[in-house]
């Protein structure tokens, strides 16, 4: 059994294909490129997977993701800690009462000491990329630190 299927090509190769139509078994040329094409993919994967212990490569590739977390996590939670030892008791109660946790780095009244955070780090260089796994890491740290630190002070205040 066979099935149609619609192909998009530039206007181009569209006027040279009417022009070569009678030559050439189009359907023919698709169907032995793209078996070429799927054959080469399965030859790579299974190379692939037979060159390397998948089990062995994923698990270290674990490892240094618990270890890249805990660093950006660490990060966020050292950066607290050093705030919150010379932060203002209202700007504690600010943070510790803050809703929408990762709205806190563009908040007017925290905005400031964010960038700098930024840009003392690498976190910059990773919040211009998109990438937001560095980024709520080191958010997920830093509200922990201060909690931790809150738990501690308040009962003595």
């Amino acid at each position: 059994m066979t099935q149609k299927i619609t192909l998009s090509i530039p206007d181009l190769l569209h006027e040279k294909l009417k022009e070569w139509r009678n030559s050439f078994n189009f359907s023919k040329m698709f169907q032995d490129t793209l078996t070429e094409a799927i054959q080469k993919k399965e030859a790579f994967q299974k190379r692939f997977s037979e060159d390397f212990d998948m089990p062995e490569i994923i698990k270290r590739l674990k490892q240094e993701k618990l270890i890249w977390e805990k660093k950006y996590y660490q990060l966020g939670k050292e950066a607290a800690l050093n705030w919150a030892k010379v932060a203002h008791y209202e700007d504690l109660l600010y943070v510790v009462r803050f809703n929408g946790t990762y709205e806190l780095i563009s908040d007017p009244n925290m905005n400031e000491y964010f960038e700098q955070i930024y840009n003392s780090t690498d976190l910059v260089k990773y919040a211009k990329s998109g990438s937001v796994d560095h980024e709520q890491l080191f958010i997920d740290g830093w509200f922990n630190g201060i909690f931790e630190f809150w738990n501690q002070v308040k009962e003595k205040l």
